[in-house]
């Protein structure tokens, strides 16, 4: 049984020109952004503002940071 030399060369024709596709393009550059940090910032921030909330703000940041916890990891949501 003779293997057909031709048969690799559309793959290999079209991964070159994928590859070639992005040589002119700006590289593309993501960012990605947890929720708990973010809350945390905040969290921290409003304390300083007015530390006479500081039972209420610790409250909400422990409620948040359980919710995303227990319901986060589910929707693609990291803590």
């Amino acid at each position: 049984m003779a293997r057909n030399p031709g048969a690799a060369e559309p793959f290999a024709k079209d991964a070159l020109a994928i590859a070639n596709t992005n040589t002119n393009e700006d590289p593309i550059m993501t960012l990605t952004v947890s929720v708990g940090p973010v809350i945390a910032l905040i969290a921290g921030i409003l304390i300083l503002i007015m530390p006479r909330l500081l039972n209420f703000i610790v409250a909400i940041y422990l409620i948040l940071i359980g919710l995303l916890g227990l319901f986060g990891s589910s929707h693609g949501i990291h803590v």
